[in-house]
């Protein structure tokens, strides 16, 4: 028996992973993996609101979303200060309705539990988890409100294997796995989608500065040790990251909720 399907029209196929008509919040939005997502998301016909520390970074890249025809505004903000996150989202709010949550904003730390110090350790907490519950709980309400929406959290494979030197930054995105789960179970009532991406490496500018200060001269020969961790052989791009963000926070995967995805040439399944 002949199988049978159906074929995408061209049209149809340029509308699939459109975001018209929504509105995101992007946190970190100024370089990076959050750049890369607001500028595809913007691509893609959304409406971008960058949350970041740095607003000289996310009006850069509110810049380059406008040079290209999209639509972005910068809001400077500490996530991980509650009253902040609240009294930006609640300005956002009253100009438009917010459908997709992006916390991506986060930061790095090397050490051991013996040598990461308690300040350490606490700053790590305050952003990387803090940051999200604050978002979340800023936007879960309003989302809950205008009859659904979806919540994205940044991860990575760190919250999955043990990795070397990475004591707090492995807890904190363990954290960010189990909050998502726990949103997206909470909330399926609601038309709320809650998910996680998991990266490996990723070349951002991070990556870059990373090596230049720790190990001058041999940035090129420490580049190609990193990209190596990888079984496919070289770091993700930022766009690769936001490609997939793009499909979870479409329509087209409507059917997906409280899952977390590997990006990551391979890491967790291919060693060994």
């Amino acid at each position: 028996m002949e199988a049978r399907g159906f074929a995408l029209s061209d049209s149809q196929n340029a509308n699939r992973f459109r975001l018209d008509g929504k509105a995101a919040i992007v946190t970190g939005g100024g370089s990076g993996i959050g750049r890369a997502i607001a500028e595809r998301f913007a691509q893609s016909g959304a409406s971008i609101h960058i949350l970041d520390l740095d607003l000289n970074a996310s009006q850069a890249t509110a810049e380059q979303i406008a040079a290209t025809g999209g639509k972005a505004a910068t809001h400077q903000c500490d996530i991980s200060r509650q009253d902040e996150v609240s009294a930006v989202v609640q300005q956002i709010f009253s100009r438009e309705r917010v459908h997709i949550l992006v916390n991506n904003a986060g930061i790095a730390h090397i050490g051991t539990v013996e040598s990461t110090t308690e300040e350490d350790f606490d700053r790590v907490f305050r952003i990387n988890v803090k940051g999200l519950y604050n978002c979340m709980r800023a936007v879960v309400e309003h989302m809950k409100a205008h009859g659904g929406g979806v919540v994205l959290n940044m991860a990575s494979v760190a919250a999955w294997v043990g990795l070397a030197d990475r004591f707090a930054y492995s807890m904190s995105k363990g954290a960010v796995v189990s909050m998502t789960k726990s949103v997206a179970r909470d909330y399926i009532g609601h038309n709320i989608r809650c998910n996680s991406i998991s990266p490996a490496r990723v070349h951002t500018p991070f990556v870059d500065g990373y090596l230049r200060k720790n190990y001058p001269g041999r940035q090129g020969e420490m580049f190609e040790k990193l990209s190596q961790t990888q079984p496919i052989g070289r770091m993700a791009q930022p766009g690769e990251v936001a490609a997939l963000a793009l499909f979870l926070c479409s329509d087209e995967a409507a059917f997906i909720t409280g899952s977390d995805y590997p990006i990551d040439g391979g890491f967790l399944n291919l060693h060994g």
